[in-house]
This record gives structure tokens, sequence and C-alpha cells, in this order.
């Protein structure tokens, strides 16, 4: 071959492989390796995303998007490998599924087609536990996105039983690190990680509770990793006796300064206070900064009458508002909680909550088991808004013009902000306490093993 022949060849063999390059990088294609599942092409979907329990780490469950006045199903997935009680995330143009068989799915959130799982291998068996009403038991608390370095973490419970944090890249599926995430003398049989991960101030916030059947010696506990896999962590353990945890899905939110709040469920005194039943403020290194509680604290202890079964949400203006079993809802300072009975404002709102809130435009939409509640905030006080019929209601989120809320006996309503019912829809089966998310377009609900997509315009 001639000097100008070559030279040609080198040139068309160049202008090819800058074809190729362009067209794998506009073409959205992500390739899976080692344990993920297919390849798919990624249609990148704008719309706002969704990267954490309830959109922000204020918990507030509200999208930014559109007004819209129809909702029509879009796609349900093919059934995934466990049931989901993680709320989905969405970012991207995907959605990310997390399942209790230890495994984290990406799907298109166009059409639902997988692009890639991983697998962290098998979950625990319920007959491998003292008691607890999850079977098996692998991912429960929803994990978190780290959009700026492309990680989601997600903690998984493995045999024997003890729970990892995995950190795995969103564009392949790959495990980027893993670190032990049990907290320091906690026993993991009888400690279930069903709260909500947060991230802030560089760490993964992971919180604690125990298996539905208060058995063993289990304590509330958040424990502190190091966002990008160093070793060491800082923890927070509530100093009560026995119990005490931090188990609402909604897990910690987090205030402006970087402080974290949780709510604890019973603790095991009736004389002495011991944190159970309280909002704990806590420093970014988990150092106890201050805490709430309610007047009859020992009345909720001796009864099991958590108020830790909703997490605490910002509604504004430095306030948080907490609600629980009972069903009274409090309006607390952020900057100062109060100690006991240093509530700004109380009320009867319902026969009692679980999950999370929503919170858009001054009120706060309450998932009671005696319906949905919209509050409306005037101020350091609160009034009843309005409220469906009655049913057990999920914890809402809002997108647009609409509050979403799923019964647990199965079936989606949306609402108005108004409170008029504009949509049902009978889903297959839920778990407790599940709760849709918003994104790409489209909000997503768990059913179960699946995933389904409500397309709105």
């Amino acid at each position: 071959m001639n000097r100008r022949a070559a030279g040609i060849l080198v040139f068309v063999v160049l202008v090819g492989a800058v074809i190729a390059l362009l067209y794998l990088q506009t073409s959205g294609v992500r390739s899976s390796t080692g344990t993920t599942s297919s390849t798919t092409t990624q249609e990148i979907v704008s719309g706002f995303d969704w990267l954490t329990y309830h959109a922000d780490n204020s918990r507030s469950g509200y999208a930014p998007t559109a007004n819209f006045t129809s909702i029509t199903l879009g796609w349900r997935s093919a059934q995934l490998d466990g049931d989901i009680y993680a709320e989905p995330l969405v970012y991207g143009g995907s959605v990310y599924v997390a399942t209790e068989n230890n495994s984290v799915y990406d799907l298109n959130a166009s059409n639902g087609a997988v692009i890639w799982r991983v697998n962290f291998g098998p979950p625990v068996s319920g007959s491998a536990l003292p008691c607890g009403d999850i079977d098996p038991s692998g991912i429960t608390g929803t994990p978190v996105i780290d959009a700026k370095v492309g990680l989601i973490y997600s903690v998984a419970f493995l045999n024997p039983p003890h729970h990892v944090l995995f950190a795995v890249g969103l564009s392949d599926g790959m495990v980027r690190f893993r670190q032990p995430a049990d907290p320091e003398g906690a026993d993991p049989t009888v400690q279930q990680q069903r709260a909500a991960l947060t991230l802030a101030n560089g760490y993964v916030y992971v919180p604690y509770g125990g298996l539905e059947g208060d058995c063993g010696d289990y304590h509330g506990w958040v424990e502190g990793l190091d966002a990008n896999g160093n070793s060491g962590a800082v923890s927070y353990q509530v100093p009560t006796s026995r119990e005490g945890g931090i188990w609402a899905p909604s897990g910690a939110a987090v205030g402006p300064s970087g402080n974290l709040y949780v709510a604890t469920g019973n603790g095991a005194s009736t004389t002495d206070f011991d944190h159970g039943d309280s909002v704990v403020e806590l420093s970014s290194s988990l150092k106890e900064l201050g805490y709430f509680a309610p007047s009859n604290w020992a009345q909720l202890n001796a009864g099991d009458v958590d108020l830790g079964s909703v997490g605490p949400s910002f509604v504004g203006n430095g306030t948080i508002f907490q609600i629980g079993k009972e069903g009274v809802g409090y309006l607390l300072n952020a900057s100062s909680l109060g100690g006991i009975g240093g509530q700004l404002f109380s009320m009867d709102v319902c026969d009692g909550a679980f999950g999370g809130v929503a919170y858009s435009q001054q009120e706060v939409f309450v998932p009671c088991t005696d319906g949905l509640f919209a509050l409306k905030l005037d101020g350091t006080s609160f009034s009843v808004a309005w409220h469906s019929g009655s049913f057990f209601a999920g914890p809402p989120i809002v997108t647009g013009n609409a509050v979403w809320t799923i019964d647990r006996s199965g079936t989606l309503h949306v609402f108005t902000l108004d409170g008029t019912e504009i949509f049902t829809f009978s889903l297959p089966g839920v778990v407790h306490f599940a709760t849709p998310s918003g994104g790409a377009g489209e909000v997503f609900v768990a059913a179960n093993n699946q995933l389904l997509a409500f397309d709105t315009a």
C-alpha cells in the first residue's frame, strides 16, 4: 500500500471511530456487567429528580411539576425479584427500585425496561429472626442517590444476619465500595433497618429500630458512615435501656444547618424520661443537641403508642411537624425543640398516623388510619382544612396540583389540593406504608414486587 492510500485509510478509520463514539454518547446505552441483567436504550426524560425519601432532606414529598387534568396508567414493569418496601427513586430518566431480595434495579422511566440489576447476596429468612413481619428481609429502608458523584447507597440485610452499606454506580450497576453498617454493640438479629437513608454532611446516615413484635434487646440507633467509603463511623444510641426505635419509613430530616431530626418509638421506662416517644436533634457528628417529648410520654411508652411512627418533616420557617400513633399533631421550633411539653402548638388530628407526611403551599398532608387529612398552617398553629373518606392512608406525595396516597388495602387515591378525589386505581397489592414518588413526568407506585408508572397531562 502506498503512503497516500495508507493516509486515506487512517482518516476513514478515525472518522468512523468518532462517529461511533458520538453515537454511544447520544444514544444513552448503559452496559450491564457482573451481576446486572440486561442492556437497553435509556431515553433521557426531562423532569424533577427524586433522589431521597419524599424528594428532599426536609421530607416534603413535593415535586414542583406542572398542573395536570388527566391521569393514565403508563406502564407496568415485569415482576421484580422481591417485594418493594423502599420508595422508588428517580434520576436522569431512570427509576431505581430496591427489593427485599437485596437487589437494586435501574428501570427505564419511559417504559419500565430493566437497564441493570445488581444483587448483594441472599436476604435473611424470617425463620432466622426471633420476630418480624417481613420475610425474607433484604433492603427495606429507602436508598439515597448522590447525583454529583453518580452513586446510589443502599443497606442490605445479609446472612448470617448483618447489615452492609453498598455504594453502586448509577451508570453501570457496579459496586464501588461496601461498608459494615451495624452500630458497634448492636444485635443485628433484632435491629431492623426500615427508615430511609439520609445523605448529608459527607455521611450516609442509617437509622435502626426493632422488628414487628418488639422482640429482643434492640435500641434506636443512627449510624453515620463516610459517603466516600472511608473507615470510621459516627453513632447515636437512644438513651433508653431498651427500645426507642427509629423506624418510621421517612427516616431523619435535615435542617439548614445540617443538623438531623429523628423521632423515636416507645422506650422501656414509665418513670424516668428515657427519650422514648421523642423528637431528637443531632449534630452532623450525631451528638444530641436537644429534644421534644409530649407531656404524656410515659403513657405513650406504656401503651406502645409511638410518636415515632411518622418521621419529622420541615414545614417552613424553621418549624417541624410531628405526629404519631396517638393522632396528635405537633408544631416544633427546630432551633429549640422545647423539652417535655415544649411544643409551639398541638391538636388532635386523627385516629393515628404512620409513615411520613407531605408539605406544599402551607398545607401538611397527613396519612391516618381513618383517611388522608390536610392541615392548613397559620403561623405557629394549624387547623384541619379537609379530610378524605375513611381508609388507611399511606404516606402521601404532592405533584403539581394533586396529592397521591395509597390505601393499605391496595387502592391508589389522587385528590386535588382542596380535597376532591379525581382518580383511583386498584393495585395488585401493596406492602405496609408504601408511598409513591414523582419524576421524569410520571408518578411511580410500587405494588408488591412490581412497579407501575402513571402519566399525567
